[in-house]
């Protein structure tokens, strides 16, 4: 008799080991695996250039771990996926659930046509170490700071699962006629600028494994501190195989536990919790990418210049260890935790420009690009979010280049026009003697640019609007 055939569908779980969809898929019968470009029903909030780049390649790492016979589609999943299942004769879809608002609403109309089709339907958890329903306070609600979140939330939950090996027997269909070629998906950017990005990644799952063995022996002891250093070596660098799912949370938390202990260990595994977070955070309000959490920002007097916007964008603000973090986000396809932070409190309150326009800049510039942790850390820099920085906080970009880059060494690799400068006047150099400059080569408003905002002013002024706002709330 011949064994069933089941459609695995791959989305953010681009990878064979610890797969539970998969791993059902393969236990109920021949595996048909595909993947859909879905820029339909995503809309809006396809994915950014970085993320599509980083898309083909993964796709290219699995398709090869799958002997050639991962299928590509482009379009409507919603009539993809049943026309796939109706012409392959399948028993069943099998997929790993995902916790986009677009996608939660396009899998409940898609589980609807499957069963009116005879078709079944299963999902599993296979993108985080708790359903964001399972974590809920004493009295039922979710949670809205992080700390009780993990503390008792997380780690009353259970827990995580624990990984699951490859499948011990993956029988793969023969792909039907209407499969797409990679290229056919279009990922890859016209003019390739992409290029820039190739020297700093590994992709696809066997890479991500590699990623993860080095870390752990090597980053993990220290990380408490060295994390916020951005030239030192101490942040995991897996946020893109978790969001693309070549890599497991499961996998990191328990090689984490293997590897390590003590406070580098708990702060580590705060760091994968604050991912769950995020995604609690979006599922429980799915209006998080454009909507502030907290009602009182709804009248917050935003600028709108886009003089100053684009000089964010490009790295130059005239304020180095900014420029430093935006010009490593562009040439890298991402940025240092520390230095998200400091690029986001400078846009949303020395410039007071949206946090909007961040999140989408990020969304599309960075590899590791996820709506919910992107959405959450954006409103936690505004001060709008859940468990937001006070609205006072605003990070002194020159202070924290001063602090966390002490030798120059990540400021002077983005911005080499300032690399002659002393270690003293390198995060200002608005206040070098003109002496100084000219040794070092460098000319504001020429080599450089001078700072689009006095920081000391810009400060004031989004003190007095942030309280402004409260007021009128």
């Amino acid at each position: 008799m011949n064994e069933p055939l089941i459609i695995h569908w791959f989305r953010q779980d681009l990878r064979l080991a610890d797969n539970p969809a998969l791993h059902g898929a393969a236990a109920a019968g021949r595996v048909l695996p595909v993947f859909v470009l879905d820029d339909v029903n995503a809309s809006d909030l396809r994915p950014g250039g970085a993320s599509r780049w980083w898309l083909h390649h993964s796709l290219a790492a699995l398709d090869r771990s799958l002997q050639g016979r991962l299928v590509l589609l482009r379009g409507d999943a919603l009539e993809l996926i049943p026309a796939l299942a109706t012409q392959a004769g399948a028993a069943a879809v099998h997929w790993n659930r995902c916790y986009e608002p677009w996608r939660i609403a396009r899998d409940t109309k898609l589980k609807e046509t499957l069963a009116a089709l005879g078709v079944g339907a299963v999902s599993s958890n296979g993108s985080l170490l708790w359903e964001p329903w399972e974590v809920r306070n004493a009295a039922g609600n979710p949670y809205q700071v992080f700390t009780p979140f993990f503390r008792k939330g997380c780690l009353n939950a259970g827990a995580p699962r624990l990984p699951l090996p490859a499948p011990p027997r993956l029988s793969l269909a023969d792909p039907p006629a209407g499969a797409l070629p990679l290229a056919a998906l279009k990922l890859l950017p016209r003019v390739r600028w992409d290029r820039q990005l190739e020297p700093h990644w590994e992709i696809g799952e066997d890479a991500a494994a590699r990623r993860m063995a080095a870390f752990l022996a090597g980053g993990l002891r220290g990380y408490r501190e060295g994390r916020d250093f951005p030239a030192r070596p101490f942040t995991s660098r897996l946020s893109p195989a978790l969001h693309f799912g070549e890599l497991s949370p499961n996998q990191l938390w328990y090689g984490a536990r293997a590897a390590g202990e003590g406070p580098d260990l708990d702060h580590f595994l705060s760091e994968l919790a604050w991912r769950e977070f995020a995604y609690a955070l979006l599922f429980h309000h799915p209006d998080l990418p454009v909507a502030n959490l907290q009602p009182s920002y709804a009248a917050f007097a935003w600028q709108d210049d886009l003089r100053l916007l684009q000089a964010w964008q490009r790295g130059r603000t005239g304020v180095p260890f900014v420029d430093a973090g935006m010009r490593e986000l562009w040439q890298t396809g991402w940025m240092h935790n520390r230095v998200r932070m400091v690029t986001g409190s400078f846009l949303v309150k020395n410039l007071l420009l949206h946090w909007r326009h961040g999140e989408a800049w990020f969304r599309d510039c960075l590899v590791d690009a996820d709506l919910a942790a992107n959405s959450a850390s954006w409103q936690w820099v505004a001060g709008c979010g859940a468990d937001a920085a006070p609205y006072f906080r605003v990070f002194n970009p020159v202070l924290q280049g001063k602090k966390f880059d002490p030798d120059g060494a990540y400021t002077r690799r983005f911005v080499p026009e300032l690399a002659q400068l002393p270690d003293r006047w390198l995060f200002a150099p608005w206040e070098a003697p003109a002496a100084v400059l000219r040794s070092a080569g460098v000319e504001l408003g020429e080599t450089y640019p001078r700072p689009v905002v006095d920081l000391a002013a810009s400060r004031q002024r989004a003190l007095a609007v942030y309280a402004e706002s409260r007021r009128g709330a």
